[in-house]
């Protein structure tokens, strides 16, 4: 395959390509084992389909009706660069009777609009705006995959993972935040096969990346000159922007600035030590030596003494996941929560904030309930062995791989000290 993100090599006759991957779906659904022949790609989504219990005879379920979708999507960032999508894509869904959709970053459509005849087929398959089209959901499609892979990606014919979705074929890329580089969704062109092409692909490629570049000139005007944006959920290394300056911490400044940020009365030396260093030998010189390097790096005047602190306000994304949280946006903090903060980090203070954070997340997706929510959470990294999100997982969504994976999450706990898992079979 000359790209792997191309549905058809050049040549490929596709009649018989789709014979091939009908075979191949059928025998992973019956046997769970896949074909050589079905691209990498959609072999990964597949697995990622079935570990979330998605059935090939599901259907998308429709979230978001009337008022609420209005209002939703009104106030999603990329209702600003709709006129943009539809003025480039438009066109191309209307002459070729196909359909122009865009999911928001958990793979809710949003808008779909296009040729009328082919809008009433796809109303038949709930492709309908307020469907839940993630993998967790429906499996493998291009919207939800291009949102759950971050790339733009083609999805042919029998490559889909629900069966009444066979007979189309879509292509879709994501869109960022032109400033934070989060995926916000996906713009995804959906028709019949003639769409299994390079140039489709490449085509919604070029209207997302025309779209960040009209979020960017339509982004509100810089925090004041005074504010610093601090990033460190997901990373070690924790991201700063000061001025229109980036700057990327070490894992040692990234914990000093984060522990900082928490505590804008300052911090004095003997408090940020304990709570930076689990050895109690290491001395408030190293502290200080670390602190005048972290000095440096900064704007002039940012970090005080005597107590140490930051002298201007600090938005961090911890502080926004918290707010959001509170205000009980779960869906859209689980969305976009990128992993635990500084996951790397020993430091006792940031160990004792990271594990309060994740905990009042799983909380409450545990409560929630919803479905879709605790798969997104238990087939991330950071949630793969997360016992009780599993257990609330199975009661609502017993489907044979989630069961599975429960028990043997269980079998490891009730294993005796000492017992190791054999190592698989090479």
């Amino acid at each position: 395959m000359t790209d792997p993100w191309v549905a058809l090599e050049p040549g490929t006759d596709p009649v018989e390509r789709v014979r091939e991957l009908r075979r191949a779906h059928e025998t992973f659904t019956a046997a769970g084992t896949v074909a050589r022949k079905v691209r990498p790609v959609v072999a990964d989504s597949w697995r990622r389909s079935a570990r979330a219990g998605v059935g090939p005879d599901g259907t998308a379920p429709v979230e978001l009706v009337d008022g609420d979708l209005g209002s939703y999507r009104a106030e999603h960032p990329l209702a600003r660069v709709m006129p943009l999508i539809r003025e480039l894509m438009g066109p191309f869904a209307s002459d070729g009777e196909h359909l122009l959709a865009v999911c928001d970053a958990q793979g809710r459509l949003l808008w779909v609009e296009g040729d009328p005849a082919t809008r009433r087929r796809a109303d038949r398959m709930n492709f309908v705006p307020g469907a839940r089209w993630a993998e967790s959901a429906v499996g493998t499609n291009a919207p939800g995959t291009a949102v759950a892979v971050d790339r733009p990606v083609q999805v042919f014919a029998a490559e889909h993972f629900i069966r009444r979705v066979q007979p189309w074929t879509c292509a879709a890329a994501p869109v960022h935040d032109p400033r934070t580089g989060r995926v916000l969704g996906a713009l995804d062109i959906t028709g019949g096969d003639g769409l299994a092409h390079p140039h489709s692909l490449g085509f919604v490629q070029a209207v997302a990346r025309a779209a960040e570049s009209q979020l960017a000139l339509l982004s509100p005007p810089e925090a004041p000159a005074d504010t610093v944006e601090l990033t460190a959920l997901g990373r070690d290394e924790a991201r700063l922007r000061t001025r229109g300056r980036q700057i990327r911490l070490s894992r040692r400044h990234s914990e000093i600035v984060v522990l900082l940020a928490r505590h804008p009365e300052g911090l004095s030396g003997d408090e940020l030590l304990c709570a930076l260093y689990e050895d109690e030998s290491v001395t408030p010189v190293t502290l200080r030596a670390e602190l005048a390097r972290l000095r440096r790096i900064l704007r002039p005047g940012l970090l005080a003494s005597r107590p140490y602190r930051l002298t201007a306000p600090v938005e961090s994304d911890v502080a926004v996941m918290e707010r959001r949280l509170a205000a009980g946006a779960l869906a859209e903090v689980a969305g976009a929560y990128p992993g635990p903060l500084l996951p790397g980090s020993l430091a006792p203070a940031v160990v004792l904030l990271r594990r309060r954070l994740a905990d009042g997340l799983r909380t409450a997706l545990i409560a929630r309930r919803d479905p879709d929510l605790l798969a997104g959470w238990a087939h991330a990294p950071w949630g793969e062995d997360d016992l009780d999100v599993w257990r609330a997982l199975a009661a609502v969504r017993p489907a044979a791989a989630v069961r599975a994976r429960l028990d043997e999450l269980e079998s490891e706990l009730a294993a005796p000290a000492g017992w190791a898992r054999p190592a698989a079979p090479r």
